[in-house]
């Protein structure tokens, strides 16, 4: 019997990797995570991704959608737009209808591909901003195919993501953390998709399959986190917590004693993918679904980390 051990307390999808996120009642799959998730990507002249972790200002970039684009089956018109707004800037208007333009050789880390360019005013805008050359491309979801880099989810796909397609963390988690800290922080430091309510702290890293709104998510690994955290997003300014806090209890030496490969790194949140989703379904998650734990390993020994 499925346990109802918590709530979608909220949803966020990041459209442009690196900048704001949007928060959305509601969140239409697609085959590689979030629709609209990561789906675009600042990159310098040789292709090659920004992110916050070498440009901190990044996350002064505010994006918008129209509140239309998170229902299941919408389908963009030429009065579609990404808006895109950033301090001293002009707001920057991106069609959602796909453009024509090709930029190859783009890269993530260990994957490289073609994707759209979205032009040259989007190029001046992003230019001007960070000060050196830049270009915004949005990945072409009909034409390239990027797998999931882990010996655990390979057949899975993600667009401009990181790793995995879908990044959970629960409020009691956060809490647990902040409770620890002399500076509450923000969930938006670590860019979570879902966030639920409802469970004990840090009790999503044992969750190996759960269900929500018919979806089944499997738990992929705990994320281990860079540089991101540190970065306060409404300032850009850069410190030294959360992560010093978290290395105090949330190492993989702290999580994981008996393992013998400890790298430093630092733990907080479950990535995942879903594995049933199905185009022609037409499923979203929404804020308020209960989150079923289907199955959870009983040690941090059994996670992957």
């Amino acid at each position: 019997m499925a346990e109802e051990a918590a709530k979608v307390k909220s949803l966020f999808v990041y459209p442009v990797k690196s900048c704001r996120g949007i928060s959305v009642s509601q969140a239409p799959l697609t085959a590689n995570g979030l629709r609209w998730d990561r789906l675009w990507l600042i990159v310098n002249s040789k292709g090659r991704m920004y992110t916050q972790r070498v440009e901190p200002k990044l996350a002064l970039i505010e994006v918008n959608l129209p509140v239309e684009a998170f229902s299941p089956g919408w389908k963009p018109n030429k009065t579609s737009f990404l808006v895109i707004r950033g301090p001293g800037m002009n707001e920057l208007k991106i069609p959602l209808m796909e453009p024509c333009a090709v930029a190859k050789g783009v890269s993530v880390w260990e994957w490289s591909g073609s994707a759209f360019d979205e032009g040259e005013e989007a190029a001046k805008w992003f230019s001007h901003f960070l000060g050196k050359p830049s270009r915004l491309v949005r990945f072409d979801e009909a034409s390239e195919c990027r797998p999931v880099n882990s010996d655990y989810a390979r057949t899975h796909t993600i667009k401009f993501n990181d790793l995995y397609p879908f990044l959970l963390l629960s409020q009691g988690s956060l809490d647990a953390l902040n409770n620890r800290l002399s500076q509450p922080i923000s969930v938006n430091r670590f860019r979570p998709n879902i966030v639920v309510d409802g469970c004990e702290p840090f009790s999503e890293d044992l969750w190996n399959e759960i269900k929500i709104n018919e979806l089944t998510f499997h738990g992929g690994e705990l994320c281990y986190r860079c540089k991101i955290p540190t970065i306060n997003q409404e300032t850009a300014a850069v410190g030294s917590e959360p992560t010093e806090t978290l290395m105090t209890f949330r190492s993989d030496k702290i999580l994981r004693p008996n393992n013998e490969k400890h790298r430093g790194r630092v733990y907080i949140g479950q990535m995942l993918v879903c594995t049933n989703y199905k185009p022609e379904t037409g499923k979203a998650i929404r804020v308020g679904d209960p989150v079923h734990v289907l199955k959870a390993v009983s040690s941090y020994a059994e996670c992957l980390i």
